[in-house]
């Protein structure tokens, strides 16, 4: 397993990695029609964008490598949100793994590496918004020392209303 920065040549697979982790982790989250319809080459063109639009140590994504295959992606970034101050506030912008890789430690290794970079880009905290309901990635991110700030938002997705719940992760 390794963690790297992403090139523009994983565009393909990262999409490949985000819809199938989308498939798989939202069904019975988000309608079944809308995630049968995800494809990767739709996404491909924004995550070379995003890619390319890295500005290390405060922006970026990292993929999950096993036997050079990218298996799991973060992307990283100054906070988003409104009522914090991206000076001082990183954020975990998209966290997936592979279904097949789930379990194995990749996420684990991959939210270690997020961190450590969050952390040397002088972030003294950092935020993710996970889906209201999705039980197995909430544990994972408790689990990584992550908890609930009570912040919330609304949004429409697969063409449903879905709520999110940001979470926080306190750098000492």
């Amino acid at each position: 397993m390794r963690i790297r920065r992403a090139v523009v040549d994983d565009a393909q697979r990262i999409a490949e990695v985000h819809v199938r982790s989308w498939q798989k982790g939202y069904h019975g989250l988000l309608p079944q029609p809308f995630l049968d319809g995800l494809h990767p080459s739709q996404r491909v063109p924004r995550r070379k964008l995003i890619i390319q639009q890295a500005a290390w140590p405060c922006r970026g994504t990292l993929v999950a490598e096993d036997a050079r295959d990218v298996v799991g992606f973060t992307d990283l970034c100054p906070t988003r949100d409104d009522d914090r101050d991206a000076v001082e506030v990183g954020e975990i912008g998209s966290f997936y793994v592979l279904p097949a890789a789930w379990r194995r430690g990749v996420g684990r290794e991959l939210m270690t590496a997020a961190m450590l970079a969050l952390r040397a880009a002088n972030f003294s905290s950092a935020t993710l918004w996970v889906l209201e309901g999705n039980v197995r990635a909430i544990r994972f991110y408790e689990r990584m020392g992550w908890q609930p700030d009570g912040a919330v938002k609304n949004a429409v997705t697969g063409g449903i209303a879905v709520r999110e719940l940001r979470y926080r992760c306190e750098f000492s």
